[in-house]
């Protein structure tokens, strides 16, 4: 019986794995899978060596704290993995955690799968031989990333990309108004200020300004806001006062195909432009953070379409002293509406999902499994 160990460090990598988990067991029905889980992969029948809100960290500080805790985790799993032999291993993302174990693993004799390649390109170039290192296979979520990791002397293959598989179906832009109450012709804009706290503080006064401003100019406008897991509706109080309206993420067919967006830089910004929606990306942080960002990153746009679509903003991007009420207005206006710039938007947003195509990364990532095994990939 074939038996695998899958881990995950945070929410995002426990639904991702929790994908692989299933696919493993529908590629190798006897098999059993141990890891470090989640709720969701936990679901798909993983068996949890270790939970993995253990490895929750936030901050520099918070690290140093739970340092011991986390050595304790990682030889526990060496310990398990060098007395079970799983016929291998699948790191999701975590790449602070994973690169370390990885290479242990290997020591062991015991192959690894990475998938969620660590965004080395655009920062962190000096971390490539310790990527050689700590993988057999890599796996990558983003197209371009293969070519960069060929110039650095490491095979990546590229499974398909989540958020592309995601935002295929859920309900069209006339169903989300209908569920807001909103007239199919009149315009609704979605304002998404992050989920992390200092995201949240940074960004939500701004927004909710926004809104107040884009009423003066188009009064028939409405607004809703995202719900991200955690965030209290209480932290969100300027916008509610502003007339917005939450939806949550978790709702069965959630898509936020809104006329127009306004987003703090992340993922979502992805999110939103395969679902075709006019965004303008905004980001503040505090001056140190800016300061060592602008240091240490190596590109020219923040938000990961841009940089798929070749490094140029496609989407406006305000960041830091540039995202003031009034140069929001000045982008966000033009936006909403079937202009020329929101029109322009979503001819890039097509030649986007183009790029990323439609490929499973499960599927992928369970083909990287077989060939470690001698096994022919699933047609």
């Amino acid at each position: 019986m074939r038996h695998f160990f899958v881990s995950a460090g945070e929410t995002s990598g426990d639904f991702h794995a929790a994908t692989i988990v299933e696919e493993l067991k529908q590629r190798f029905p006897e098999a059993k899978v141990t890891g470090v889980a989640g709720s969701q992969m936990i679901g798909q029948g993983c068996e949890p060596l270790h939970h993995m809100y253990e490895l929750n960290v936030m901050g520099i500080g918070d690290v140093l704290r739970s340092l011991s805790r986390i050595r304790k985790i990682e030889q526990s799993i060496l310990s398990w993995c060098g007395s079970n032999r799983p016929d291998a291993v699948v790191l999701v993302d975590f790449s602070s955690f994973h690169m370390r174990l990885g290479r242990k693993l290997r020591t062991l004799g015991i192959p690894v799968v990475h998938f969620i390649a660590p965004k080395l390109w655009a920062w962190g170039a000096w971390r490539v031989n310790k990527l050689k290192q700590s993988q057999d296979r890599l796996a990558s979520i983003l197209p371009f990333e293969t070519r960069w990791f060929a110039r650095h002397g490491i095979e990546a293959s590229y499974v398909g990309n989540p958020s592309a598989i995601a935002c295929q179906n859920g309900w069209s832009g006339a169903e989300l108004k209908q569920r807001l109450g909103v007239g199919v012709e009149q315009p609704l804009l979605a304002l998404l200020p992050g989920s992390r706290p200092q995201e949240l503080k940074a960004h939500v006064d701004i927004l909710a300004r926004t809104l107040a401003a884009v009423r003066n100019e188009i009064p028939d406008i409405a607004c809703v806001v995202p719900l991200a897991p955690g965030v209290k509706m209480e932290t969100l109080q300027p916008l509610w006062e502003q007339g917005a309206v939450p939806i949550s993420r978790t709702e069965d067919g959630y898509a936020l195909r809104a006329d127009a967006a306004v987003a703090v830089s992340g993922t979502a910004t992805l999110e939103l432009a395969l679902w075709n929606v006019p965004t303008l990306l905004i980001y503040r942080a505090s001056p140190l953070m800016f300061f060592l960002a602008r240091r240490l990153v190596k590109l020219n746009c923040a938000g990961l379409a841009n940089i798929i679509l070749g490094d140029r903003p496609v989407m406006p991007e305000l960041l830091q002293q540039e995202c003031t009420l009034e140069n929001i207005l000045s982008s966000l206006i033009p936006l909403i509406g079937n202009g020329d710039a929101a029109e322009l938007q979503r001819r890039e947003f097509a030649r986007l999902r183009e790029l990323l195509g439609q490929g499973k990364p499960a599927v992928g990532v369970v083909d990287m499994v077989a060939s470690l095994l001698h096994q022919a990939p699933a047609e």
